[in-house]
């Protein structure tokens, strides 16, 4: 009764983001109680219909994927069971990152997506990134982006039902491990930037956390556009960006140090009106937190009233990156919350599959029921359990954007946990092909508040 106590409480507050329910995906999506603890055998099932209608309509809807399969001599009539879904072609993450600028840049994200666009208004001759992507926002299609060190972006459109599942099932994700905690009675601050007044994706998939809790606060408020987390990130292309990258540098740390005293106080209100809290986001965010508590000499102990959720990345200095299972017991040191309740959560803004930690082992559990894994070679060949390779998958949400893509992150793959739960698993400690830049939501993030 637990688990349907507590699906049925999830979807009265996730309401407005479950769709009506009429393909496979959808099923795949809204029908499990869970998608971690269902049986692999039932998991299956619904797995393998979802990817292979998604395959059947990027195949059919997407001149490029469908050029691509043909190169491969791969049809949708090939995939008769889960065995076949090494037939199905990946898409290296890079082909997101080769895009035009001004008017050409809406039609390349016109020509890359699998559904009918509707009519965008491009405003003016030459438009920033900004100006097309707010275009396609007033048209319904949210055009989410991320960047790596080099500046370059990854942009990925997402129609209003792609974005509404995936907002749906990060938060599923979330809050099934969660479930022996969460209470909609609970006061949140979310350590990313306000996913009502930005596009980058570590603050857009985080919209659903406002209808989960009482009350959220956002650490980050100041909005974040492609040409400052640009010049974050170090891209500076003249002597003006030299010069804004310099005041960028001296004003967050002005916000940095006003943002770390404001959680302190909410800290402090929190624990003095005995409420229950929940930090979201960041960990590195968190970290600076805790420096400054440890400075000050400032504890709370709110026990099993409070719960974390990272997300983002580790690197917390230039050089540093800090263990996770560190960052548990500081979490436990200064704020008493215990480690079965300090999970992190692993995505990207390419997928929506979103991959939590278990309470138990916290090993990385990958959603079973619309998200098939794979780990490959150099040569992109599959490698054995437990073998460390390049990550790949194929995501059955997306119907804006063919989601079966090979990315630039280095994982271990197994087929077990300690926890008890069926189903693959990725060891905690990802980290990035050597080769490819520098990626991760916290890690942007930090590049920001830091000034580059």
């Amino acid at each position: 009764m637990l688990r349907y106590s507590f699906i049925d409480r999830f979807n009265e507050r996730a309401k407005k983001y479950v769709m009506p329910i009429e393909t496979p995906v959808d099923k795949a999506i809204y029908k499990p109680t869970s998608f971690f603890s269902i049986p692999d055998k039932e998991a299956d099932v619904y797995k393998f219909k979802a990817i292979k209608y998604a395959f059947r309509h990027h195949y059919e809807n997407n001149a490029f994927y469908r050029k691509l399969c043909r190169e491969k001599n791969v049809t949708p009539d090939d995939i008769k069971s889960i065995d076949d879904f090494v037939k199905i072609p990946l898409i290296p993450h890079e082909f997101f990152k080769e895009y035009p600028s001004g008017r050409e840049f809406a039609v390349w994200l016109a020509n890359i997506m699998s559904i009918e666009l509707p009519k965008v208004v491009i405003k003016g001759k030459n438009p920033t990134y900004d100006e097309v992507i707010d275009a396609f926002k007033e048209a319904g299609i949210i055009v989410a982006y991320s960047s790596g060190t080099t500046g370059r972006f990854t942009f990925i459109p997402r129609d209003e039902k792609s974005y509404k599942m995936a907002e749906y099932s990060i938060a599923k994700s979330a809050i099934d491990m969660l479930q022996h905690w969460w209470d909609y009675d609970t006061y949140a601050y979310l350590l990313f930037p306000d996913p009502r007044t930005t596009n980058i994706y570590v603050g857009k998939v985080t919209a659903v956390l406002f209808d989960l809790v009482k009350d959220a606060r956002v650490a980050i408020e100041t909005k974040i556009t492609t040409d400052l987390l640009r010049i974050s990130m170090g891209n500076i292309r003249n002597f003006k960006e030299k010069m804004m990258s310099k005041f960028i540098r001296s004003a967050m740390k002005k916000m940095n140090e006003k943002m770390v005293n404001k959680i302190i106080k909410w800290a402090e209100e929190r624990d003095k009106n005995n409420d229950r809290i929940f930090f979201a986001g960041a960990p590195f965010i968190l970290s600076m937190v805790m420096d400054k508590m440890e400075e000050e000499g400032i504890s709370f102990d709110f026990g099993e009233r409070g719960a974390v959720l990272t997300g983002g990345g580790w690197k917390t200095q230039e050089d540093s990156r800090v263990p996770v299972e560190e960052f548990r017991k500081r979490v436990e040191k200064f704020f008493g919350i215990p480690s079965e309740n300090c999970l992190d959560l692993y995505g990207m803004v390419e997928g929506n599959g979103y991959m939590v930690h278990c309470p138990q082992s916290h090993m990385l559990h990958i959603p079973k029921t619309y998200f098939h894994p794979f780990v490959l070679d150099e040569e992109g060949d599959p490698v054995g359990e437990g073998e460390e390779g390049r990550f790949a998958f194929l995501d059955a949400i997306p119907r804006s954007y063919p989601g079966f893509i090979i990315t630039g992150d280095k994982v271990k793959l197994k087929n077990s946990c300690e926890c008890g739960r069926e189903g693959y698993v990725l060891e905690p400690e990802i980290s990035r092909i050597k080769g490819e830049e520098i990626r991760g939501c916290a890690e942007e993030m930090r590049r920001i508040m830091m000034g580059g």
